[in-house]
């Protein structure tokens, strides 16, 4: 009960209540959660809800997607968790209920797995994704991508733990701005800053809010992924599209999470779910959303 019950303490707020560079993010994962309500329970299915947490720039496409699964399973209520994923993570090795983690990289999904969270042979990967550097149309800014980012007066930056900000400082270390090292969510925002000669840096705590900081003209640039520009294509600008040869495959994957409280019922419903994810009907729509589906 208890981790049914923390679970439940997420639900409320959507994943785009955001701070700018002005405020900055911090260490601790903003939750929200969007619920895909049954309209109906004429189904022959029995009424079940499932938890699943999401990577924050997986909001907009999975609540579409889990409006679809509705249609024909108006009884399973689909609860997401969608945050960072780092912070996805350590609520889930806390205790908070889980059926589904949908992971923005492959490093929170190995720890998952490590830690014996997995639901053996449920995990796939989804979709690929990548960096770009973005601008708020007509900042008139001299940045033109990751390589003079030091012209830059301010900066939206995601933490290392968070991938998009791993992903974005990968990409500096290939392009020698960064030192190399073993592990690159262990570089801090100020060595960053230092090493574009002490920018103005907002750390932030999940790649949405990067997204806002730039949007609300808070900071001059921001690096977030191309998903997240979905919708945004009117107020904002795309300065680079980061190679692969720089951060590395983007892959998102899933797998269901080892829920002792749930019921056959929500057992059978996280499976289904998990399945109609993976399916072509759901690829569709993640390449509407600017997602590259083209994975192994």
């Amino acid at each position: 009960m208890k981790k049914r019950v923390l679970a439940a303490l997420l639900a409320g707020i959507m994943v785009f209540s955001m701070a700018g560079c002005s405020g900055g993010g911090d260490d601790a994962g903003e939750s929200s959660d969007t619920t895909a309500e049954a309209e109906s329970t004429d189904s022959g299915e029995e009424e079940t809800e499932i938890q699943v947490f999401i990577a924050a720039s997986l909001n907009t496409v999975m609540t579409e997607l889990a409006e679809m699964y509705n249609e024909d399973h108006p009884n399973v209520k689909i609860t997401y968790n969608a945050d960072s994923s780092g912070t996805l993570l350590t609520q889930i090795q806390e205790g908070y209920e889980c059926d589904i983690f949908f992971s923005a990289a492959q490093k929170q999904m190995d720890d998952l797995e490590a830690d014996g969270l997995m639901v053996e042979g449920t995990r796939a990967n989804v979709v690929n994704n990548q960096v770009v550097v973005i601008t708020l149309k007509d900042s008139g800014t001299k940045v033109t991508g990751l390589e003079n980012l030091n012209e830059a007066e301010s900066i939206a930056l995601a933490g290392g733990s968070v991938p998009v900000g791993r992903y974005t400082r990968q990409a500096l270390i290939s392009l020698g701005i960064l030192p190399k090292t073993d592990d690159p969510a262990s570089i801090t925002t100020q060595e960053v800053s230092d090493a574009l000669g002490g920018v103005e840096i907002s750390e932030q705590d999940n790649v949405s809010k990067v997204l806002s900081a730039v949007v609300e003209g808070s900071c001059e640039v921001g690096t977030t992924y191309y998903s997240d520009t979905y919708g945004y294509e009117d107020d904002i600008d795309i300065l680079q599209t980061v190679s692969y040869d720089l951060t590395g495959n983007v892959i998102y994957p899933i797998a269901r999470v080892v829920n002792e409280e749930a019921d056959d019922a929500q057992t059978a419903a996280a499976e289904d779910f998990l399945a109609f994810v993976l399916s072509d009907e759901a690829k569709a729509v993640f390449d509407s959303y600017y997602f590259d589906t083209d994975v192994e």
